[in-house]
């Protein structure tokens, strides 16, 4: 294994002039490792750690990996130990073929911060083939008028070792008439030559069989043998001569099968049998072999298999022009193979970072990746690109390496993806476009607080609610993702410490649900309100606030309402109103502003048929409470007019019932069908020994407002809520009296309902 070494003073200047252009992200030293083909797997090979200079810690840390040129990975990083490990068997013929020395170019590369340590690896040859001829038995006819130090050329011998390993040596065995000679060829390999020492006569001798060796300079040394069978012949003193003794062939790398490179042309002066030549190739290569052909009487040399100039970008063939008495003539084709455009643009990546925070800091490397295209000239140079209108920026590095960084602030809440396109296009003819995808993610951070729907809420409640109402509901939203978006509701403390917020009301945290926690008093608060807080789970939390005003409404009763017939006289009783405190002494003494209501005059068709009428009730206690009831009086001719359906009685005839509703209201006058019968039989028989009955209709209920000059109020009673009083009178000397109370108010505690006799005879006739 070779240790680290520099190089040549020309490329050390070339070197840092390229550091200094490229900043320090590029060693301008290469470290040069070695190793035997064939090693087993996991063989050590180096270390990078002593070769870099730094930590085995901070090879992790770093990022740090093996990149070859060609991507294979020969070598695997240890970042344990820093050590460069063979991962995979190495073979020489099959990574550089006959090219020497094997050099495999890779660098070490570390990711943060970005920085490239240039490398080689030397694949070294073993012994490990043997040399062998394309042709064990070999033909020469050689004609016996031939002179002593004729020569003949001898196909040579492959051996897909190289160096000192490939064939250094020919033998031929002992005889009278031949020895062999050495000749080097211009790709540096050495080729046999059997030399006439002796003229050959026919007569005495037709054939000669001669042993040709070759060796190899390994340790142990290997041989590989051929049969040389010589023909003598008659006398044939001219040998075929080619019209060029070079023909040089431009031919495209992507010419088809068959295709004609060249035709070549030789002539004998000869007559008969020696005038006839016959075309060959003479001591090429396995790939030469491979790829041509020549026809042996047309001289027509084909492709049999394809270009590549990525591969080899030229060829040398030795051909040779043999006539029937066995003369040859020889010719070189120079064979150089143009480039096209036929590879498109590769796009590696190596390492990509996704997702990325929204906060990320310009410059940030999201991705590197490499180009590379295995065409020449300007089919291999190339040029990339992303989209416009990105926040991020490609930065070209060291040999066709680039970083994709961000150039600008991301937001996720404006876009949560990016699909980044690397255009690269070579610059041949036609250029040739590759287009590689990445997708890279935006992870969320908490730079977003959570935004009420409505800055200010208003909240109506209707006062002795029960505990625990659901009175109204906040809403805010984060336009932040995950725990950033989770909202937390809470109530603020509010400005004025006297205000027991928290036994007023309470929020649920998860959905901004409000509740009333007490009973509400609209004499004793009629409004309050305090700030709601809604705070994200992000770190650190973000909180915005909101107005929440709570307006009590006062539970007056709904109105009621009371015949009076236009013929009454002043006095008049037209209903009696009674009032229940559930407090003790001063407390429950109660006044009134009206309790009996008279009238105070005769009525006239002048007066309105509607009127209203508000009666208050207020307790001595401190601070004094109060309640009210309305009372709608209905002034008719006689209470035999139809009855007349309040507003609200026709608005709710108009609702579409329910089934249920159906059901229970068909049954229920099927009940009261039957119990009014019952009833009417009764009154009828009453009738019968009672003079002057007076028959009675059902109240209907009307608005109108009732002027103070038509009614008389007397009287005290006690009233500790509001109540809706329904009342039917008759005409005549107004006596008799019929009242019906009812509470609206369903969680008044200790009130009283005093109801007079005779509700049930009324309610008889469908007064309520």
């Amino acid at each position: 294994i070779y240790c680290l070494q520099r190089e040549h003073n020309l490329i050390r200047q070339v070197l840092l002039f390229f550091v200094f252009l490229g900043g320090s992200l590029v060693c301008s030293e290469t470290w040069r490792y070695s190793v035997a083909e064939e090693t087993e797997i996991g063989s050590f090979i180096g270390n990078v750690v002593k070769d870099i200079g730094l930590g085995v810690e901070d090879l992790a840390a770093r990022g740090a990996r093996v990149i070859f040129d060609d991507y294979k990975p020969h070598l695997r990083l240890d970042l344990q130990t820093g050590n460069l490990l063979l991962n995979e068997q190495p073979d020489r013929e099959a990574l550089c073929d006959l090219t020497e020395p094997c050099i495999l170019h890779f660098q070490v590369l570390l990711e943060n911060p970005l920085q490239f340590f240039r490398a080689e690896l030397w694949v070294e040859d073993i012994n490990d083939h043997t040399p062998t001829f394309t042709n064990k038995h070999i033909l020469l006819k050689i004609s016996e008028s031939t002179a002593p130090g004729t020569s003949f050329q001898m196909d040579s011998a492959q051996d897909l070792d190289v160096g000192k390993n490939g064939v250094q040596n020919y033998t031929l065995n002992p005889n009278l008439h031949f020895h062999l000679k050495l000749q080097d060829s211009e790709d540096g390999r050495k080729y046999p030559e059997l030399l006439l020492d002796q003229p050959l006569d026919r007569e005495k001798e037709p054939e000669l069989r001669l042993t040709l060796t070759a060796l190899d300079g390994g340790s142990p040394a290997r041989s590989g043998t051929a049969l040389v069978r010589v023909l003598v012949l008659d006398i044939n003193d001219n040998a075929p001569q080619f019209e060029r003794s070079v023909y040089e062939v431009p031919i495209p790398e992507n010419s088809p099968l068959d295709f004609l490179v060249v035709r070549v042309s030789a002539t004998d002066l000869d007559a008969g049998i020696n005038g006839e030549l016959s075309y060959s190739f003479s001591h090429v290569s396995r790939d030469i072999q491979k790829t041509f052909e020549i026809h042996p009487i047309f001289g027509e040399v084909r492709l049999k298999a394809f270009l590549d100039f990525e591969l080899l970008q030229s060829y040398t063939i030795n051909i040779q022009a043999t006539d029937g008495g066995g003369l040859s003539g020889k010719s070189v084709i120079l064979v150089s193979v143009v480039d096209v455009n036929d590879n498109p643009p590769e796009v590696v990546v190596t390492s990509l970072t996704s997702p990325i925070p929204e906060n990320s800091s310009p410059e940030m490397v999201v991705a590197v990746f490499s180009l590379r295209d295995q065409d020449s000239g300007d089919n291999g140079r190339m040029v990339c690109s992303i989209q416009d209108n990105l926040p991020f920026l490609l930065k070209p590095n060291f040999k066709n390496f680039y970083t994709l960084e961000t150039e600008s602030p991301l937001d996720r809440e404006s876009k949560a993806e990016y699909i980044i396109t690397i255009t690269v296009t070579d610059m041949g003819t036609p250029r040739l476009k590759t287009e590689h995808n990445i997708t890279v993610l935006v992870s969320d951070v908490n730079d977003n607080a959570p935004t009420f729907t409505q800055t200010s809420y208003t909240l109506w409640v209707r006062e002795n609610n029960s505990p625990a109402l659901h009175i109204g509901s906040v809403s805010a939203t984060d336009t932040d993702a995950g725990a950033n978006a989770q909202v937390t509701y809470s109530l603020l403390p509010p400005p004025d410490p006297l205000v027991p917020l928290a036994s007023l009301v309470s929020i649920n945290p998860d959905n901004g649900h409000l509740f009333a926690l007490t009973s509400l008093d609209y004499e004793a608060l009629r409004a309050f309100e305090f700030h709601v807080g809604a705070t994200d789970r992000g770190s650190p939390a973000l909180s915005s606030q909101a107005l929440v005003r709570v307006l009590v409404a006062d539970n007056a009763s709904a109105p009621c309402t009371e015949l009076v017939p236009r013929a009454a006289e002043p006095g008049y009783l037209v209903t009696k109103v009674v009032a229940v405190d559930g407090d003790a002494g001063q407390n429950a003494w109660l006044s009134y502003q009206l309790l009996k209501v008279r009238t105070a005059r005769l009525l006239s068709e002048r007066d309105a048929p509607k009127q209203r009428l508000v009666v208050l009730v207020k307790d001595n206690g401190e601070p004094p409470l109060s309640a009210s009831v309305t009372l709608h009086v209905l002034l008719v001719d006689g209470f035999s007019q139809p009855y007349l359906p309040a507003p609200e009685a026709e608005a709710a005839a108009a609702a579409p019932a329910d089934p249920l509703t159906v059901y229970l209201v068909v049954a229920l006058a099927s009940v009261s069908s039957l119990f009014l019968f019952s009833v009417l039989v009764f009154v009828a028989v009453r009738l019968c020994r009672r003079a002057g009955a007076t028959s009675a209709g059902r109240c209907p209920v009307l608005e109108g407002h009732f002027p103070g000059h038509l009614v008389d109020v007397s009287g005290t009673g006690t009233l500790s809520q509001s109540y809706q009083y329904e009342v039917c009178l008759t005409g005549g000397t107004g006596t008799r009296e019929f009242k019906v109370l009812k509470s609206v108010a369903s969680n008044h505690r200790g009130s009283m309902i005093n109801v007079e006799e005779n509700s049930d005879f009324l309610n008889g006739f469908g007064f309520n």
